[in-house]
């Protein structure tokens, strides 16, 4: 192996090991912070073998680092030192040093020594020891033959020399690690790491899926043999019956040859049904290990927030104990680095806007010093993120003020009850709003958690905020996402003639209810089930709407099929929503991809998933709909939400015109969700054409303005010179916004015009019932 190779395999398994070092010793720190006594031993073996690794792998820097803070320990654990918050927190700033240097050397291989983490750990090591307490055990290492404290540490040198990594006697008689066996896998047999594009993993990836798709049209040739096999069994029992009546040769070889190929269609089948199964088997399995190679740990890409949120509490004069938990937790890398700057946010949110100053914690029975912890779990099928603090909680008082400041809130009058606070919670997410008094380097800046939500929606997940119990214990925000940011599996449900998805890891249950068992509370529908888990149940009410009203449409009565209601019950936090749909059609694994297009509704469509042979599906997000619901509750209408069988009336018919697939596909799926039935054309001839063959009656027509060879205005302006033509309202929808673009598109005739940059579903749909 070429020596430049082996240096980088000894730093891959260096970065492991030193985490896990660093990692135990901040645990020992926070649990002496909790009044628990520390295993001195274990922390100072772990700088103690901090200190031999980081000499294996030519890091003197580094080095001499775990030496000042081997000698700490030993002083701790001699009696001469107590460790006490000051001590903790000057180890604190040590360990972080330590941290982010390794961290730098993947981009600079000599870095700036970390000066103030050298200065924390020395100024440490120059105060007068102190005589309280009775000396610890020893925590020498066997073949060490005096207290480290005795040796003074080096100076550290300005930068750290690269040489070649070799098996060396350490002067404290410890030899350096084995490469094989150096970091967290030594001990369980050597790990092999094989350094891979993430292009080719992505495309690997893609190939799978496609196999995948390919093996289940392929199980589908097993329904046609067993309907061959049928065909011919009843083409054999007319030949018996003719047989009967009248014998003749000719057809007793036909019905000898029909047997025959009955039985080999069905040994076909049999053999097709075994190969499939043993297809799919295998296509998922490949699946599954392509999809884990994918996988990286959170600590990969999260870890080093921990050690940035100290810096920004120190910075800040804040006492604050930040834990990181669940850094274990595999996920796609490409989901952990969308979230990485929002969890930063977070964390630099909690200590800004969360953390009480220590006078105020002390009078509410709180300790001096405040606690941070992100913490990483798997909750069914997603990756959750949660920010918590020991605070004051949220202030639901200035939420509200702020939220009727902003004008995301009507005023109360006096002696009204406030929001709940669920849903005062759901404010905090929108854009612009922020409850800081003040703008400085940690909040105030107008941003919010608006940042947090936009990257939750991009995942297709959603975020949310509650307070700890009891109320004056903290605040808790709460990220849910898919672990891989590509492939997810999909309910599909009809609504209102529109097909969509919705991811399964937000579905709580599939409802199906006659409609005596609707029943109305304050004029709104609700339903009465039983939720919870298979030990614990209990019967909630929950809200019943119908999805095309959280969609925007103006006549979304919940559509009952059979005396029957379909519903898929929904949850966000604490809150479910029943939301009423004509059918649940199919559960499939798509691809999702994303979709960016104009006035595309974010909060509520996370993507788009095609489907082979058949309309790709809009991927909506659970959390927003539930979202949607919290917000809107107040102003859906009776009309919206009261039970009534839809009534049958011609639909009226939209002609789309429009050079972008992707803006037709959008306004087609927002316009058939409202019962409208749609056209399309690619450009203003194609719709000229279409208008003047009467191949379809249309009653209004949506045209963009930039098309090729006859762009809007030359087509309004036919239109309008076409005296059978000239009666359709006409509704130019683009992104030229200039008002002398606006002004010459009414002067030829357009009923309304609508810029892209600012366009709105519900503003489009509005503008269009009343034209027609």
């Amino acid at each position: 192996m070429p020596m430049s190779d082996l240096r980088q395999e000894l730093l891959a398994a260096f970065d492991a090991e030193h985490k896990e070092h660093l990692g135990a010793i901040r645990a020992a720190l926070d649990a002496t912070g909790r009044g628990e006594p520390p295993d001195l031993r274990d922390i100072f073996r772990r700088a103690h073998s901090l200190k031999g690794a980081a000499r294996a792998v030519d890091l003197p820097v580094v080095e001499e680092m775990a030496h000042r803070l081997e000698a700490v320990l030993a002083r701790v654990a001699e009696g001469g030192m107590v460790l006490d918050r000051h001590v903790a927190a000057g180890v604190q700033v040590g360990l972080d040093g330590i941290e982010g240097y390794v961290a730098a050397l993947a981009a600079d291989a000599a870095p700036p020594v970390p000066a103030a983490a050298i200065a924390a750990l020395d100024a440490l090591l120059d105060a007068p020891a102190t005589t309280g307490g009775a000396p610890a055990a020893e925590p020498r290492s066997p073949r060490q033959p005096e207290s480290p404290a005795a040796q003074p540490p080096a100076p550290i040198p300005a930068a750290a020399p690269v040489a070649d990594a070799q098996a060396t006697d350490t002067p404290d008689g410890d030899a350096p690690p084995d490469p094989a066996s150096a970091g967290p896998a030594a001990g369980h047999g050597a790990v092999e790491y094989l350094r891979v594009n993430a292009a080719q993993v992505e495309s690997l990836a893609t190939a799978v899926h496609a196999l995948s798709e390919e093996v289940s049209r392929h199980s589908a040739l097993e329904g046609e043999l067993r309907a061959l096999e049928a065909g011919l069994g009843g083409l054999r029992r007319a030949c018996e019956a003719m047989l009967r009546g009248a014998p003749d040769p000719r057809l007793r070889e036909v019905e000898r040859e029909l047997s025959r190929l009955s039985r080999s269609v069905t040994r076909m089948t049999r053999d097709q049904r075994a190969h499939g199964f043993a297809a799919e088997s295998a296509a998922q399995r490949v699946r599954e290990q392509v999809e884990a190679i994918a996988l990286v740990p959170a600590e990969a890409v999260l870890g080093p927030l921990g050690r940035m949120a100290r810096d920004l509490a120190r910075e800040a004069g804040q006492d604050v104990a930040v834990r990181l938990e669940g850094m274990d937790v595999q996920a796609d890398r490409r989901v952990l680095q969308t979230l990485k700057d929002p969890v930063l946010h977070l964390l630099r949110n909690a200590i800004s806007h969360g953390v009480e100053q220590p006078e105020e914690r002390r009078a509410a029975g709180k300790p001096d010093r405040a606690e941070v912890v992100l913490r990483l779990s798997g909750r069914g099928g997603l990756l959750v993120l949660t920010v918590s603090d020991d605070g004051r909680g949220p202030n639901l008082a200035r939420i509200e003020a702020t939220a009727i400041r902003q004008g995301l809130l009507p005023g109360r009058a006096r002696g009204a009850p406030p929001p709940p606070p669920d849903r005062l919670l759901t404010l905090v997410f929108e854009p612009g709003f922020s409850t800081a008094a003040e703008v400085d380097r940690l909040s105030g800046r107008g941003m919010g958690l608006s940042v947090v939500a936009e990257a939750a929606r991009r995942l297709r997940g959603g975020a949310l905020m509650r307070a700890r119990r009891p109320a004056s214990a903290g605040t808790e925000v709460e990220i849910a996402v898919p672990f891989s940011a590509a492939r997810q599996k999909l309910l599909l449900v009809e609504a209102g003639g529109q097909v969509y998805g919705v991811p399964s890891h937000g579905v709580e249950r599939l409802l199906r209810l006659p409609l005596p068992s609707v029943e109305s509370v304050e004029g709104r529908p609700v339903l009465r089930i039983e939720a919870g888990g298979r030990d614990v149940t209990a019967l909630v009410i929950a809200p019943l709407v119908s999805l095309s009203a959280l969609l925007g449409s103006a006549d979304a009565t919940i559509p009952v099929e059979a005396g029957h209601v379909n519903a898929v019950l929904l949850r966000r936090g604490g809150r479910r929503c029943a939301v009423a749909v004509n059918a649940a059609r199919d559960v499939r694994t798509l691809l999702v991809d994303s979709l960016d297009a104009p006035g595309l509704d974010t909060e509520l469509v996370s993507g788009i998933a095609p489907r082979e042979g058949d309309t790709p599906v809009l991927v909506l997000s659970p959390e927003g709909l539930v979202g949607r619901w919290l917000r809107d509750e107040g102003h859906l209408g009776a009309g919206m939400l009261g039970l009534a069988a839809p009534e049958e009336r011609a639909a009226a018919t939209i002609l789309v015109v429009d050079d972008s697939i992707t803006t037709r596909t959008l306004e087609k799926s927002i316009l058939e969700a409202q019962g409208y039935r749609v056209l399309l054309s690619v450009d203003g001839l194609d719709a000229l054409n279409l208008l003047r063959s009467g191949e379809a009656v249309v009653d209004l027509v949506v045209a963009d303005v930039e098309m090729p060879r006859m762009d809007g205005f030359a087509l309004l302006q036919a239109l309008k010179n076409d005296p059978r033509l000239a009666p359709i309202p006409v509704i130019l929808m683009t992104s030229r916004a200039a008002p002398e673009d606006v002004r010459r598109g009414l002067d030829l005739g357009a009923q309304a015009y609508i810029a892209k940059q600012k366009f709105d579903q519900r503003e489009l749909l509005a503008t269009i019932g009343q034209m027609l």
